[in-house]
C-alpha cells in the first residue's frame, strides 16, 4: 500500500510505544524508514521492544522510561530528543482505562485516568508543539519542508458518551477538543493535528480492563456490523496515512475506525447496565489482578 521509504527522514515520538497499539504504529513507521522514539513507564519493556523492532527492520529506535503525568520529565525528554534533531511527528497513544459504575469511582480512580489521558497528552503535545512553533517563528520551517503531524488516539465515545468509562470518555473528549483547537491555532506554523477513534482491536491491556473474563474480540464478533474486531494492520495503515504528507490539507479531524459499530450500537458499554453486583465484583477482581501484574513489571 505504501512506498518502501515513505517515512524516510521523519523522526517520530510514540507515547506508550512499548506495547499494544503504540508498538504497532511505531513498528510500521520504522519499517517505512522513520527514526523512532518510544516512551513508557516500563523502560525495560520499551528497551526490549526497541531491540526486537530494530532486529526485524533495522533503523533507529530510542527509548525513554517516563511517566507522562510529570510535565517536567516530559519536557526534559523532548529537550533531549530535539537536541539530536527536531521531531517531525508525534503519536499520543499512552492511556489508561477500566470499567466501573461511575457511582463507585473514587477521586483517586478518576484522577488515575484523567492525569494520564488528558493531562499527560497535553504535556507531551505542548512540549513538542511549543518547540515547533518557536522554530517556525525563527524561520526554521517553511511549507516546502513538509508539515509536522500529531496523531492522537481517542475513542468513538467522544461522539455519544461512554457509560461505565466516564473518566476515559471525558479525557478523550478533551483530546478531541485539543485536536480541533490546535489544528486552527497551529496551522500557520506548519503543524497538523488529527485523531483516530479505533473500535475494539484486542490487546492485553485493553482486553483485561474493558472486557474482563471475555475472549479477545468476542464482543465485536457478536455485535459489530462487520462481525469482527479490528485488525492491527488496519490501524497501522490509517496512522501511516495521517502521519505522511500525502494530504497536508487534512487537519483537525477525528476518524472513527470501528466497522461502523458506533453507528449501529453506540459502540460503548451501555449494555453493562444489566450487570449484577457479583459480575461487577468479578470484573474488579480481574482488573486488580492485571494492575498488580503491571506494578510488578514496573518494579523489576
Amino acid at each position: 500500500m505504501f512506498e518502501p521509504k515513505l517515512m524516510q527522514g521523519k523522526r517520530i515520538l510514540v507515547t506508550g510505544g512499548g506495547t499494544g497499539l503504540g508498538r504497532a504504529m511505531a513498528e510500521k513507521y520504522l519499517s517505512l524508514g522513520a527514526d523512532i522514539y518510544i516512551c513508557g513507564r516500563r523502560k525495560p519493556v520499551c528497551d526490549e521492544t526497541a531491540q526486537e523492532m530494530m532486529a526485524a527492520h533495522g533503523g533507529s529506535v530510542k527509548t525513554f522510561g517516563i511517566d507522562i503525568r510529570d510535565a517536567a520529565a516530559v519536557d526534559d525528554m523532548v529537550e533531549q530528543i530535539f537536541a539530536e534533531g527536531p521531531l517531525t511527528g508525534l503519536v499520543n497513544n499512552a492511556a489508561g482505562n477500566f470499567i466501573s459504575p461511575t457511582s463507585a469511582l473514587s477521586p483517586r480512580g478518576f484522577d488515575a485516568i484523567a492525569n494520564i489521558v488528558m493531562h499527560g497528552t497535553f504535556y507531551v503535545t505542548h512540549a513538542v508543539g511549543r518547540r515547533w512553533v518557536e522554530m517556525a517563528a525563527k524561520g526554521q520551517w517553511k511549507p516546502e519542508d513538509g508539515y509536522r503531524s500529531v496523531v492522537s488516539i481517542i475513542v468513538t465515545w467522544v461522539l455519544n458518551g461512554g457509560p461505565f468509562v466516564v473518566p476515559s470518555s471525558m479525557s478523550k473528549a478533551a483530546i478531541h477538543a485539543m485536536t480541533m483547537s490546535l489544528a486552527t491555532e497551529w496551522a500557520q506554523y506548519g503543524i497538523r493535528l488529527n485523531a483516530i477513534g479505533p473500535g475494539e482491536i484486542p490487546t492485553e491491556g485493553m482486553s483485561k480492563r474493558l472486557n474482563p473474563g471475555e475472549a479477545p474480540g468476542a464482543r465485536s464478533a457478536k455485535i459489530n456490523p462487520m462481525g469482527r474486531a479490528g485488525k492491527m494492520e488496519e490501524l497501522q495503515n490509517l496512522a501511516t496515512f495521517l502521519m505522511s504528507n500525502g494530504c497536508d490539507w487534512l487537519t483537525g479531524q477525528a476518524i472513527m475506525m470501528d466497522g461502523g459499530n458506533h453507528l449501529a450500537t453506540g459502540g460503548n458499554f451501555y449494555e453493562l447496565r444489566s450487570w449484577s453486583e457479583q459480575q461487577w465484583k468479578d470484573a474488579r477482581d480481574r482488573i486488580e489482578e492485571q494492575n498488580k501484574k503491571d506494578r510488578e513489571q514496573r518494579t523489576t
